[in-house]
């Protein structure tokens, strides 16, 4: 009972504290209170994080499709174990 109450006054903490009215006026409209600090410097810092995004995205879909279907025939592989 403890850990989920500790869970939920954490969670709830975090969204209180995501930006305050300072930094607010410092980003751009799409990230206006969520961050703190400087907004993104140029276009190319969209890109980046868009590309970052793209490729985390792609690595916990194959990670996902791997652990669910794997194409290996021998069934001595670790992951295996999580399946069954």
């Amino acid at each position: 009972m403890k850990k989920k109450f500790f869970t939920l006054a954490i969670s709830l903490t975090s969204m209180i504290a995501l930006a305050c009215p300072t930094c607010e006026k410092a980003q751009p409209k799409i990230f206006r209170g969520i961050t703190h600090g400087a907004g993104p410097d140029s276009n190319w810092d969209y890109l980046i994080i868009a590309f970052a995004a793209l490729i985390v995205c792609y690595c916990t879909y194959i990670t996902i499709l791997r652990l669910i279907k794997p194409d290996e025939p021998d069934k001595l592989p670790i992951k295996n174990a999580f399946i069954n």
